[in-house]
């Protein structure tokens, strides 16, 4: 073969294959890296560490480089550069759909395309509520895009809540399930701004009037193709709203933008994590909970395949695990002990052993929780602590929770953590403290109310009202919440402590602890108590042991029996609803 022909071969063959980079040649590579600015080393060290080094084409580097070279922090960008490194690797599954990285970032475009001519452009907000579907993710991402700010809130609001949430968010246009069209035109007569019932887009419908609202397909949007390339500013501009739970008070809409740090916070994660190039990572959160969107984002960045579980079941979550042989997922506690509720014999008809990451956050994991999962499916638990308002914060891996079970772990790195007193002073060591923390993974703030903002800022820390203590090894564990806790004759209570003890009892399936009033101790304890199946609880027997391992201010001085304890839809316990909640049993 002549000189030119064996160079043209050559051309031709790194155009289409992965560039080859020897093992040998890494170290050399990463200490020249460490001249980049950060975010490019860190990067370099993500595609070592996590394999995907390995899937490198040409196309991809150049899309890489491009985004790196202009400082871009747009979400988005993720989806364009594995578009065209990974073309054919399915990014997205959900029943019979199955998108390719290169179709994911297709209609990415064709969408932030369909939705800008719709005037949903720069600065403008959109709401969206759905279920679990690719959709979610095509709209977001399509958002980060034009410069728009993705509103994403649960599809089981009400009528009321529904129209609350598009008038304090002022978003203009929406895009729904069209199971939920019947809420969208009870809540449209209440919208302050009519415009937004016109600009309905609805997931699996023909379009028309229904009601008060004017409905196009989804599928219209997909209509223009090409690529889309955001417009200047776009970047400063992307954001995505998420309305925390609303379990006191009205939801207050915490705004997440894309500052250039955000990619540097995110890559230092995962290098904290066994996250690894082709992945499959099972969604099975609400999406537009912070936790199913936060670990979808992270486990994109590796090339990751998401698999969507439309709506959580503990039989169908093991059954989605083994089909899809998926090695990572995240969840909230109650998952974990709603599927190791499960009888054993149905369990082991599902093969969970390609698990490798399990991420649970989102609520306190009890130690005997954690040590019972691990014990049935392996030390495969990592126990994260986090809020929509901070990012990921801590971590605690297989290890720390065998070490000291119900930890939150160590602070992540770029993460600062104080814990202060009621005066703003560092607490001793070992004590509880409101914990704040400053990194560059905050919000901006709560969506038009800067009270909210303000009440939660510390000089430049952050606090969502959490206490936390602190252990000789830089742990941390938290203790609950500043507004749960309970002062029983001057002594100071935390639940979370209570609740922890409870659960360790071999009868005690779940346990909730509040403070009622009380003339002569200001509060007084009560816990709520969830039985293991087939067991009976005999309270005073319960009392009895709690006193084994608990001071006495904090031994309960009432128990109720529930079948179950009340919680919103992402698992958190609704404690202001126990009360009303009829007991098994009456209280002891």
């Amino acid at each position: 073969m002549g000189a030119e022909r064996y160079l043209a071969a050559r051309r031709r063959c790194f155009a289409s294959r992965p560039l080859i980079v020897s093992r040998a040649m890494l170290p050399s590579l990463l200490d020249r890296a460490r001249d980049l600015p950060e975010r490019a080393y860190l990067v370099a060290r993500l595609a070592q560490e996590t394999g995907m080094l390995w899937d490198l084409r040409r196309e991809g580097g150049v899309e890489l480089a491009r985004a790196l070279l202009r400082g871009a922090q747009n979400p988005s960008l993720i989806y364009r550069i594995h578009g065209a490194n990974i073309p054919d690797r399915l990014g997205v599954v959900q029943g019979d759909v199955a998108w390719t990285f290169r179709e994911v970032d297709d209609r990415i475009d064709r969408v932030a395309r369909g939705l800008r001519r719709r005037g949903v452009r720069r600065g403008k907000s959109l709401l969206v509520m759905l279920k679990n579907r690719p959709e979610f993710l095509l709209v977001s991402a399509a958002c980060a895009r034009l410069g728009a700010a993705a509103v994403a809130v649960s599809w089981r609001s009400r009528p009321e809540e529904l129209a609350y949430l598009v008038n304090h968010s002022g978003a203009r246009a929406l895009v729904v399930e069209s199971a939920l069209l019947g809420v969208v035109d009870e809540a449209s007569r209440a919208f302050a701004d009519p415009v937004v019932a016109r600009n309905v887009y609805a997931v699996g419908h023909g379009g028309g009037a229904v009601g008060g609202a004017l409905v196009t397909p989804f599928d219209d949007l997909y209509a223009e193709r090409g690529r889309y390339e955001a417009e200047v500013g776009a970047d400063d501009e992307a954001a995505v709203v998420v309305y925390t739970s609303g379990t006191t008070g009205k939801p207050k809409g915490a705004v997440r933008k894309f500052p250039k740090e955000t990619l540097a916070g995110a890559v230092r994660f995962l290098l904290e994590t066994p996250l690894r190039a082709g992945d499959v990572h099972l969604v099975a959160c609400p999406m537009y909970h912070s936790t199913a969107y936060g670990f979808l984002s992270l486990s994109h960045i590796t090339g990751a395949t998401a698999v969507l579980l439309e709506e959580w079941k503990p039989e169908a979550f093991l059954a989605a695990v083994a089909r899809h042989r998926v090695t990572t997922t995240a969840v909230v506690p109650t998952m974990l002990h709603r599927v190791l509720a499960l009888p054993p014999e149905l369990r082991a008809e599902h093969d969970a052993r390609s698990l490798r990451v399990v991420f649970s956050g989102g609520a306190p994991l009890s130690a005997s929780l954690a040590t019972s999962f691990m014990d049935a499916y392996g030390d495969v638990l990592y126990n994260f602590y986090g809020a929509t308002e901070t990012g990921l914060v801590t971590l605690a891996k297989p290890a720390d929770l065998r070490a000291a079970p119900g930890t939150i772990g160590h602070a992540l790195p770029g993460n600062e953590v104080l814990l202060l007193d009621d005066a703003g002073l560092p607490v001793a060591p070992g004590a509880v403290g409101e914990l704040y923390v400053r990194n560059k993974m905050l919000v901006a703030g709560y969506h038009r109310d800067d009270a909210a903002t303000a009440q939660s800022m510390r000089d430049e820390y952050f606090s969502v009202g959490d206490l936390a203590r602190r252990d000789a090894d830089g742990r941390y564990f938290i203790e609950g919440r500043k507004r749960d806790m309970i002062i029983s004759g001057g002594v100071n209570v935390y639940p979370v402590e209570i609740e922890c003890a409870l659960e360790a009892h071999p009868h005690v399936a779940e346990a909730a602890v509040v403070g009622v009033p009380d003339e002569e101790w200001g509060e007084r304890v009560r816990a709520y108590v969830v039985p293991r199946d087939g067991a009976t609880l005999d309270h005073g027997e319960l009392t009895l042991w709690l006193r084994g391992v608990l001071s006495g201010a904090k031994v309960p001085r009432e128990l109720v029996t529930l079948a179950s304890l009340p919680r919103n839809p992402t698992g958190k316990v609704l404690k202001g609803a126990l009360a009303s909640v009829a007991p098994l049993e009456r209280p002891s």
